[in-house]
């Protein structure tokens, strides 16, 4: 698979199938992955690979709050900012739509919240999750780079025939998933990937992109 195929085949996909993923394939990406760029070479990311009965304990752990109406845990950073204007509503609430449809949950289901949080807490039935931390001391530069670390993995990750789903959802559980993998305090949780083969049979989603014209200028050429 070469890189443009790599990009455009890489998706949230939200259904695994219970195939197992081989640690050796794991191992090969993440190996790569540390070739992701970052200012000053800090590489100020940390992985915790979590499969086998440990996932599965953190699943029941997170899925029971999640069915509990619990809101989680105080959140360490936010998710999206407070005031979020148009373009970016917009391309929030299509995107929100598309996903309830393949979940096959209505918008207008009262639990719905409750079921969207019960499935993102069980990683979509994904056999592995990696848990990418970075040290609390660093800063915007230092997140930018964790975030090409871990676009680097899933890019790899299609490389093996394998998808994935980037999930900030865990960081409302960072409590429960740090207690699991023994993280030391001095890092924080910037999201969970699922891992795993797609399941078949199941409706998959492509949410759509902006145009070109919306979000790159060129200038001089």
């Amino acid at each position: 698979m070469d890189a443009y195929e790599a990009v455009d085949s890489r998706r949230a996909v939200r259904a695994f199938s219970d195939e197992p993923v081989p640690r050796r394939l794991l191992e090969r990406v993440l190996t790569a992955a540390t070739r992701a760029p970052s200012s000053g070479n800090l590489q100020p990311w940390h992985t915790y690979v979590v499969a086998g009965e440990p996932l599965a304990r953190l699943k029941s752990r997170t899925t029971a709050r999640a069915l509990a109406g619990d809101p989680g845990d105080a959140r360490e950073y936010p998710m999206y900012p407070d005031e979020l204007a148009s373009p970016y509503t917009d391309r929030f609430a299509a995107a929100a739509a598309q996903r309830y449809e393949a979940l096959g949950i209505e918008r207008d289901d009262p639990d719905r919240a409750t079921k969207i949080a019960a499935l993102n807490s069980n990683a979509f039935g994904a056999p592995v999750v990696l848990f990418c931390y970075l040290d609390r001391t660093m800063g915007p530069g230092q997140w930018a780079d964790a975030g090409m670390y871990v676009q680097t993995v899933m890019l790899l990750l299609r490389a093996e025939g394998l998808h994935s789903c980037p999930q900030v959802m865990w960081t409302m559980y960072h409590r429960t998933v740090g207690q699991l993998v023994g993280a030391d305090t001095r890092l924080v949780l910037l999201c969970g990937v699922s891992v795993g083969f797609e399941k078949e049979d199941v409706p998959r989603l492509r949410t759509g992109r902006a145009d070109l014209a919306q979000t790159v200028d060129f200038v001089g050429m």
